[in-house]
């Protein structure tokens, strides 16, 4: 009944950095990111022997992780948005540091603006790389859906940073 305590934290070292990036991308908050990757990784350590032998963990933590998110935002007392920034402890290397500070801090906050659904398929999508077909398989829909919650996200975020912001973003990439 002994879980493999060493593969266990040997996965969590690996991958607990890349997790707490996209939960932060998700709830657009550090603490709350924090708390979403802790509970995360409790739920992963208490399935460790089944998804160990898997070999499928990173896909189920990814998976654990977005319906944590998504059932915290269904949580009346969960439901404030945090919109103020904190360009925190990314670390080196981090593609979200690369460019104009201002443009970063502007996207950050529209993405904040994002419904959590339609914010969940876009940081899968543009942050983490996943196609449509592995996306709708983590959120356990249909690539229909995936694609329409994309563009519809994409228009928010178009909505909100406006048509100008928009071009100036893209043109500082």
């Amino acid at each position: 009944m002994a879980i493999d305590e060493a593969a266990y934290r040997e996965f969590v070292s690996v991958r607990r950095r890349g997790l707490l990036r996209t939960a932060y991308l998700l709830t657009g908050d550090w603490h709350a990111a924090e708390d979403l990757v802790q509970e995360t990784l409790t739920k992963l350590y208490l399935s460790w022997r089944r998804v160990r032998r898997r070999e499928d963990a990173p896909s189920y933590a990814r998976r654990t992780m977005l319906n944590a998110y998504i059932d915290s935002t269904r949580r009346p007392w969960r439901r404030e948005q945090s919109v103020a920034v904190v360009p925190d402890h990314l670390g080196d290397g981090d593609p979200a540091d690369r460019g104009a500070p201002d443009t970063r801090s502007r996207l950050l906050t529209a993405l904040a603006g994002v419904p959590p659904r339609q914010r969940a398929v876009l940081v899968l999508r543009f942050w983490e790389d996943l196609s449509v077909e592995q996306v709708a398989e983590l959120l356990d829909c249909s690539t229909g859906n995936v694609k329409s919650q994309t563009a519809r996200g994409l228009d928010r975020l178009r909505d909100v940073l406006g048509e100008d912001q928009l071009t100036a973003i893209k043109d500082a990439r």
